[in-house]
C-alpha cells in the first residue's frame, strides 16, 4: 500500500529558495558571517553566489579579515550621536557576486533570497539591478533602517523571513 503525498509535506517556495541560499552559504569561508543569495524568476533558479575573496586571492580563513573602522551619525531619539562600524574588506559580499556572475535581463521583475538583510552597499546595488523584491532571514541591524527606507522609496518588495529556520547543516555562529 502507498501513502499519498500530502502538500502540507511540501516546503512553500519562500522556504524552498531560503534553504537553497542557506546551503550556498556554507562555501563562504568568511569566520564572520556565511551569506549566500539566489535569483530567482518566477520559480525558476537563474544564479548563486555567497560571500568570499575575489577567485584567486586568499581569504579571511587563510590571511585573516581586513577590519576597517567606519564613523557614522546616526539618530537615536532626539540625540544625534557617533557609531562606531566594522566591516572587512577583503570579502565581496554575496549579493555583489550575484549581480556580478548574473545578467540585467534576468533579474529585471527577479526575486533575491539571501540570508542576511542587505547591508547599505548591497542595497543600493540591488536597488539599481532591476530585482522587484528582496527576502531575507536574519536582520543586519548596522544599516537596517537606511535599507527599509531606500527598498521602500524604490518600490521594491523587501520582506523578512523571522520565522524561518535554517537547514541544521547550515548553521553557523554569526559574530555581529
Amino acid at each position: 500500500m502507498t501513502e499519498e503525498f500530502q502538500d502540507s509535506d511540501r516546503k512553500d517556495w519562500d522556504t524552498y529558495f531560503m534553504d537553497i541560499a542557506y546551503m550556498v552559504s556554507t562555501r563562504s569561508r568568511c569566520p564572520r558571517r556565511h551569506v549566500g543569495t539566489v535569483l530567482v524568476q518566477g520559480k525558476k533558479l537563474l544564479g548563486t553566489a555567497y560571500n568570499g575573496a575575489p577567485m584567486g586571492v586568499a581569504d579571511c580563513s587563510e590571511d585573516g579579515c581586513m577590519i576597517v573602522e567606519e564613523l557614522e551619525m546616526t539618530q537615536v531619539g532626539d540625540t544625534e550621536r557617533m557609531v562606531k562600524k566594522q566591516r572587512c574588506i577583503r570579502t565581496i559580499h554575496a549579493e555583489q557576486n550575484l549581480l556580478l556572475f548574473t545578467d540585467r535581463i534576468d533579474r529585471e521583475g527577479s526575486t533575491v533570497y539571501v540570508t542576511d538583510q542587505p547591508c547599505w552597499t548591497c542595497a543600493n546595488m540591488l536597488a539599481n539591478s532591476g530585482v522587484r523584491e528582496i527576502v531575507y532571514h536574519r536582520a543586519y541591524a548596522k544599516d537596517s533602517d537606511k535599507v527599509i527606507s531606500l527598498m521602500r522609496l524604490k518600490g521594491i518588495v523587501f520582506r523578512n523571513l523571522a520565522h524561518y529556520e535554517p537547514p541544521a547543516q547550515a548553521g553557523m555562529n554569526v559574530i555581529s
